[in-house]
């Protein structure tokens, strides 16, 4: 898993709240278990649309995804992280998440950051009055930022989620740390209990 340190990039304003993970990614693009290919499903019901904000020129390459609250409710797909990284997302910023979307985007190495209604209101301003409008996530200081730092926002975030992120670790990352202490179990259980073997 890529690690997550600090990101900055373009902000892109999905002025919606609720959005399922249905729409993040359609039921017609979940054909594949790999983590990749399903760029083109993002959104894929409101990308026909022309004026849909993903299909603005000047939103091309954007890594951080503006939204409003209950960011990934609906079913349990781990497809929906897959698709936003897939597309070149690395973080998504709203007031609220579903749970499972929420658990699902950090084994996944994609951060979720709550900020407050008041902060993400903020920052669809911000995003319609310049063009190009950008921010600074730093996991470590646990900090979202303006470029010149004229805003500050702190964000909250579990520790062992952080640390996981900082250091690129899912959950078989984290096990192959203890590959050395697994391989001398096996090995004795091996030579205690050869019948099972």
């Amino acid at each position: 898993m890529e690690k997550f340190t600090v990101l900055t990039g373009t902000v892109v304003p999905l002025d919606r709240a609720n959005v399922d993970t249905d729409q993040i990614i359609p039921k017609e693009y979940l054909s594949s278990i790999k983590r990749t290919g399903f760029a083109q499903g993002l959104f894929g019901a409101w990308r026909k649309d022309p004026q849909f904000v993903l299909n603005q020129p000047r939103y091309k390459g954007a890594t951080i995804l503006l939204a409003r609250r209950n960011f990934g409710c609906g079913s349990s797909r781990e497809h929906a992280p897959w698709a936003l990284m897939d597309y070149g997302f690395r973080c998504v910023i709203a007031p609220s998440f579903a749970d499972i979307f929420f658990t699902n985007s950090f084994k996944n190495g994609f951060l979720p950051v709550v900020l407050s209604e008041a902060e993400v209101d903020g920052l669809f301003h911000d995003s319609a009055a310049f063009p190009g409008f950008q921010l600074r996530i730093d996991l470590d200081r646990q900090v979202v930022s303006t470029l010149d730092e004229s805003k500050v926002m702190r964000f909250e975030i579990d520790p062992f989620r952080k640390y996981c992120l900082l250091n690129g670790l899912d959950e078989i990352g984290l096990t192959l740390r203890h590959a050395d202490k697994i391989r001398a179990f096996e090995a004795l259980r091996k030579a205690q209990h050869p019948w099972y073997f």
